[in-house]
């Protein structure tokens, strides 16, 4: 009964507004709370303690004291930048350093091409797409014969398996043996697919091999220029071969 009495009350009670800035000051923006007050008083505090910090920090420095970092470091555009420091070298480590990439690029590269190897012994280059299509040519004696020339009949074969260039049986072998394999043009067409998927994996191979090989002769030509001899570039550095250098001769002792 009490808390509906309550409830009553307030309903009819006169609603307490925050007082707003006087027109007069206006200009000067909101009139500040006490919630923004505590804030800004907050921060200002916070940044005089960060200050007194400082200045205490500076008063008890001992001049004679010695970092590093005050020799690692500089300044550069406002932005604190610590220096890096050069790896020591000697032209002995960094040729054998560039000997083992070499000796890793040309692993993986005669890995690669035992890989094209393999496919390529598997899939005979047949009906390769993109290869050059080989000719069949045939003789004949007169025009006649040129016009009257039947290819299916000339190769002993029917008539659907002429444009083939492998597995095209004789009509007596295909009279005396029964067809072997699927014949099913669903079938016939997954196998298609999966003889271009092997096609299209050989020819990524064959580019990373080459790929390898750029790579590992340009690896060799940077090795080279380590030699102090006097040297006088050719050609220039492409993307598909190295920079080409002529050596000054110098006769081994």
């Amino acid at each position: 009964m009490s808390a509906a009495f309550r409830k009553a009350a307030k309903a009819r009670q006169r609603p307490h507004r925050e007082r707003a800035q006087p027109a007069a000051r206006t200009k000067l923006g909101l009139l500040e709370k006490k919630k923004d007050y505590r804030l800004r008083a907050r921060d200002y505090h916070k940044k005089q303690n960060a200050l007194r910090a400082l200045q205490k920090k500076a008063l008890d420095k001992n001049p004679d004291e010695f970092y590093f970092k005050m020799i690692r470091a500089e300044v550069k555009d406002g932005v604190h930048v610590i220096k890096q420091p050069k790896d020591e070298i000697t032209p002995e480590q960094m040729k054998l350093m560039r000997t083992q990439d070499i000796k890793y690029v040309e692993m993986k590269r005669v890995a690669e091409a035992k890989k094209i190897e393999r496919l390529k012994a598997e899939l005979h280059l047949l009906d390769a797409a993109g290869s050059a299509r080989g000719r069949h040519l045939f003789f004949v004696d007169t025009e006649r014969e040129v016009r009257e020339f039947d290819i299916a009949a000339h190769l002993d074969t029917v008539p659907e398996l002429v444009d083939r260039v492998y597995n095209r049986p004789t009509i007596a072998t295909l009279q005396r043996e029964a067809v072997k394999g699927p014949t099913d043009p669903a079938h016939l067409k997954k196998l298609a697919q999966q003889r271009k998927n092997q096609y299209d994996l050989l020819r990524q191979r064959i580019e990373r091999e080459k790929a390898m090989f750029v790579i590992s002769q340009k690896i060799q030509t940077r090795k080279d220029l380590l030699d102090k001899t006097h040297k006088v570039k050719v050609k220039k550095e492409t993307t598909t071969g190295p920079a080409i250098y002529k050596f000054k001769f110098q006769r081994k002792r």
